[in-house]
């Protein structure tokens, strides 16, 4: 190991590394993984110099420290956090010069969820399948980071440009989500179609990177039977036997026997990263006039 490396202090409720995630393996079983709110990640990593798509640390609820064995370029994105060098505050949303040897301390999220720490060169840990994300359910890239672990850091970047403010999206105070119907919305009653369409839900505190749950009115279904299993996609709003829809999220299974009621539009997706529990929810269906298969009830 090298000076260029970061050694955790600590690692808070749930910290991974996440890029671009491994798209195109999921006849393998690989789910997508990366980033649950890629625009923060990109932007992060712009601005410490970085390809858009580098390793980046993605924090849950209430952030944390490293200490950079280096002289390194940082930024931290995505939910609004305190941040400190060293204990001395240190800018949000704007590249900072961490010396080595300080402790970089990002706090518990103000706002939303889930906060973005880009480092010049970005993280370097090892690749697997093309990435170096942290894939929950399928246990592929680096584990969570643990308290005492250590993370190789890349070649520091020519020094990225400067800039005077950039333009970062608040947490959603109500979370919309625009979908298509999906490949068994003809299991469900046309009164069960309507509610999904119309009445409120909430974002459940057992959310995860797999899956944003829902609180709210449950699904009747119209068929009873068993379902084999059968493909999932990024954004498919599956329904289990509770009734209530679970959006599918980075970390999804590529597989599932619950049928799916709709689908949720890819980029609508990283404002459900930043949800937090008891956001409202509301599905609303995309209508085309060209498409000739219409959503029963909606």
């Amino acid at each position: 190991m090298t000076d260029r490396a970061l050694a955790v202090v600590r690692a808070g409720a749930l910290t991974t590394v996440q890029d671009g995630g491994r798209p195109g393996y999921a006849h393998l079983g690989v789910p997508r993984s990366g980033a649950l709110d890629p625009g923060a990640r990109d932007l992060a990593n712009r601005l410490v110099g970085n390809p858009a798509d580098a390793a980046v640390l993605e924090t849950t609820v209430d952030g944390c420290a490293v200490r950079p064995r280096c002289a390194v370029t940082v930024a931290v994105g995505g939910a609004p956090c305190p941040v400190t060098v060293d204990g001395r505050p240190a800018s949000w949303g704007a590249a900072v010069r961490v010396p080595a040897g300080a402790v970089l301390a990002v706090g518990a999220a103000v706002r939303g969820l889930r906060s973005y720490v880009a480092f010049a060169g970005g993280v370097a840990a090892e690749p697997v399948l093309g990435s170096r994300s942290t894939d929950l359910l399928s246990g592929l890239g680096p584990a969570p980071l643990r308290d005492g672990a250590v993370l190789p850091l890349g070649p520091e970047p020519p020094a990225p440009p400067g800039h005077d403010a950039v333009p970062w999206p608040g947490p959603p105070g109500e979370l919309v989500l625009h979908v298509r119907p999906g490949p068994r919305d003809d299991w469900f009653t046309a009164r069960a179609l309507s509610a999904f369409a119309t009445r409120a839900y909430r974002v459940s505190p057992a959310s995860n990177r797999i899956g944003l749950r829902t609180e709210g009115p449950p699904l009747e279904r119209a068929v009873a039977g068993e379902l084999p299993s059968e493909g999932m996609v990024l954004g498919a709003v599956q329904v289990p036997p509770d009734g209530r829809p679970v959006v599918f999220l980075a970390d999804h299974p590529t597989t599932g026997g619950y049928p799916v009621v709709a689908v949720v539009r890819e980029r609508d997706l990283a404002a459900a990263a930043q949800a937090v529990p008891g956001t409202p929810v509301r599905f609303i269906p995309v209508r085309q006039a060209s498409r000739s298969r219409r959503p029963r009830g909606w």
